[in-house]
């Protein structure tokens, strides 16, 4: 029986070409990257550069011959996709808690800077958009994506500009959300060397910016543990780790579809379709769960000696998660449709919140590391300044240029904040589906997002109004 499918048809080739095109973009930026200084001091990641490269080449051509190199939908599923199977790779490692203990307030502290700084740019979001749409009719929920974008990276702002534009009538809200994470990445290689050079001003930086990293420090147990499985068997370790990724993401995939059955038989009501969003647009949470429950269920069959070897091997996975993220990333930015930007509702509200974004979380992060981090603040900044308006692997990128070594607290926080912000963050992540119903409802989540962003205050600098009160 025949499928009637010839195999030189271009569907059975489209994806093989897009993602040989982005290898090939992602390649040429690292390449310009080395043997360009200034880009290389900027600090822009290849994956960055080169999406911005795939996107202007894609633009040419289609003005020059009609013709597009790539199909849009693919680049947003490996974008949607690329978030919740490195979060599952990510927590499917196994992380060794130091003894010295100094993670412990270094870690709860930067969870909440982190959600303070989602709420801070969800505030001067909301403001804006608020206000334009009085004066220009502009989505005024559009506003509450520059947390998404800057705080949370391409999936979550793709994820949310996707739904708003298809539940809630925002024109070209998916690259709107885009757009956003893309400057958010510009932002974070400003602000890194506008930081660096103020310290290099002060004498305390004296390196060279945009350096580039070194393996020489590593040691074989980095590669891998004592009781692994070997790297070629009948199985070969690497498709091991990549099959308990996907096994982990496919168990997140279930569980939604089992919560979407409940919410289509209508029993939750008006309540489903805010549901609805809120569990496929966490993708990555539901994801990053059922990764810890299979290595939790792993380590357990392991100590009652039914399982011989340990599977999860974490350089292998942290080299999956970083394959994901830049996949992600270079996918995003070329899937930004550039005609949205002749739209005054478009390019005037996306302008203003992404330069007020970056400001903003400038001076913001830089107050509350001199006061919260003041034994590390450089550090601290650094990586908190690059997550927040990047990727946890853009916070790493210039965290690296104080801390070479990744032997600093700020390193440690990077990894152990997590569980806080998502405490923390779940009621401002509660509002994402309530902001975009109407005006009111919006004008309700910035009030809301406002007294958070206080309470979070309250507790970042707790240790001075208990000095002030005490005196």
């Amino acid at each position: 029986m025949t499928t009637g499918m010839n195999l030189w048809d271009a569907n059975v080739w489209s994806f093989i070409i897009t993602m040989t095109l982005l290898f090939v973009s992602m390649i040429i930026a690292n390449t310009l990257r080395n043997t360009i200084p200034f880009l290389r001091r900027l600090m822009i990641p290849s994956s960055v550069l080169g999406g911005f490269i795939l996107l202007i080449v894609n633009t040419i051509f289609k003005n020059v011959f009609n013709i597009s190199l790539y199909e849009n939908g693919i680049l947003e599923i490996l974008t949607y996709h690329g978030l919740g199977l490195g979060f599952s790779a990510m927590a499917l490692r196994t992380i060794e808690k130091k003894n010295d203990n100094r993670s412990k307030t270094g870690a709860f502290d930067s969870g909440v800077t982190v959600v303070a700084t989602y709420l801070l740019q969800a505030v001067m979001g909301l403001v804006v958009t608020v206000i334009l749409f009085y004066a220009i009719n502009s989505f005024f929920a559009s506003g509450i994506l520059l947390p998404m974008g800057y705080g949370q990276g391409p999936g979550q702002a793709y994820t949310w500009g996707h739904t708003y534009e298809a539940s809630y009538g925002f024109t070209n809200g998916t690259s709107f959300g885009l757009a956003v994470s893309s400057m958010g990445f510009v932002s974070a290689s400003i602000g890194g060397v506008v930081y660096l050079t103020r310290l290099r001003r002060k004498g305390t930086f004296s390196g060279e910016i945009g350096k580039d990293a070194s393996d020489a420090h590593m040691t074989i147990d980095e590669y891998a543990g004592k009781n692994e499985i070997p790297l070629s068997e009948s199985m070969d370790k690497f498709t091991v780790q990549v099959s308990l990724v996907f096994v982990a993401y496919i168990l997140a995939f279930l569980f939604m579809k089992g919560v979407n059955v409940i919410v289509e038989t209508g029993v939750l009501g008006g309540l489903g379709k805010t549901v609805q969003s809120m569990i496929w647009g966490f993708q990555f949470l539901f994801g990053t769960i059922f990764a810890i429950l299979v290595r939790t269920v792993l380590n357990k069959l392991r100590k009652k000696n039914i399982v011989k070897r340990d599977y999860v091997n974490n350089f292998m996975m942290n080299r999956i998660s970083g394959f994901m993220f830049d996949i992600m990333v270079i996918a995003s930015i070329a899937a930004i449709d550039l005609s949205a930007f002749t739209t005054p509702s478009f390019i005037v509200p996306l302008s203003i919140i992404c330069i007020l974004g970056a400001v903003g979380s400038y001076i913001y992060l830089d107050v509350v590391c001199k006061k919260v981090f003041p034994m590390y603040e450089q550090s601290a900044f650094l990586s908190l300044y690059g997550m927040l308006t990047g990727t946890a692997s853009t916070g790493a990128i210039l965290l690296r240029e104080v801390d070479p070594k990744f032997e600093s607290q700020a390193s440690d926080n990077l990894v152990y904040h997590q569980p806080w912000a998502i405490l923390f963050g779940f009621p401002m992540f509660l509002l994402l589906g309530v902001a975009p119903q109407s005006i009111g409802k919006c004008l309700l989540t910035l009030g809301i997002c406002v007294v958070l962003f206080i309470a979070m205050n309250l507790i970042l600098f707790r240790k001075d109004i208990f000095k002030k009160k005490s005196k």
